[in-house]
């Protein structure tokens, strides 16, 4: 099967963001980037068809790519993604991006579920309350990180970075690692994905390559995932997040 054959094979499934259709202003361009996309980048690898797809949403909340998320929102409806992992796939997100980025993502994820009758507000997924989200934060690091690791992280912390630490395990690990729907192995590849696709974090991404490691991603896991973000980001941001893999797993 050739590339156009893979490409026009997610077109009749209707994964496809907004389909194909005619750009009569940019045709090249369209042609040229939808093949690649479609027709080699979707088919690379072993993720599933949920993963890529949510992968992909990582990749453009991350850039703020904000008029494309509602086509390939719906995309990832059709590839078999449930309502509630395309919201936690985002939301996954905040402690890595920033808040405002995921919210401006959720509201255009908002609109095509509406669109489409998906009733709101989703079930809720937390796990944690205000009395166990810093224990249970904590414990979610040290299984990524090490108990020795993240003890002596937050003992060697001056006192003035001390709250840093606090509102890492609580927040980052407490309020979004815990929550439903998303295992530990999707949410710590999620996290490499959206620090990969800022640029410039490489000390963090190297750090969440070997966290992936730790939860059971593989190498070859990890290249799948930058793989489907690197139309996206393009190849000076995929070959460094590379680089930070190849640290990790000592290639």
């Amino acid at each position: 099967m050739d590339r156009m054959e893979r490409m026009q094979k997610i077109l009749q499934a209707g994964m496809a963001a907004g389909g194909m259709q005619n750009n009569e202003q940019d045709p090249e361009f369209q042609r040229i980037t939808q093949r690649f996309l479609y027709g080699d980048v979707a088919h690379h690898g072993t993720l599933s068809d949920t993963q890529r797809a949510l992968i992909v949403l990582v990749a453009l909340t991350t850039c703020q790519t904000w008029p494309a998320i509602g086509k390939y929102t719906q995309a990832a409806l059709a590839a078999g993604a449930t309502p509630e992992e395309i919201k936690e796939a985002l939301i996954q997100c905040t402690p890595y991006i920033g808040m405002e980025k995921v919210q401006c993502a959720l509201e255009e994820v908002n609109r095509v579920f509406e669109a489409k009758g998906i009733q709101l507000p989703l079930a809720d997924q937390a796990t944690v309350t205000e009395q166990t989200r810093l224990e249970e934060g904590l414990e979610v690091q040290r299984r990524i990180f090490g108990k020795e690791n993240i003890d002596a992280m937050r003992a060697s912390a001056p006192e003035e970075l001390k709250h840093i630490q606090a509102y890492l395990s609580a927040y980052c690990f407490g309020d979004f690692y815990t929550r439903k729907t998303l295992d530990l192995k999707m949410r710590e590849l999620i996290t490499f994905c959206a620090i990969c696709c800022l640029g410039g974090c490489e000390a963090q991404a190297k750090a969440h390559a070997a966290g992936n490691v730790s939860v059971g991603n593989t190498r070859e896991t990890m290249i799948q995932a930058i793989t489907q973000c690197l139309p996206f980001i393009g190849f000076p941001r995929a070959l460094n997040a590379i680089a930070c893999i190849d640290q990790a797993t000592q290639q």
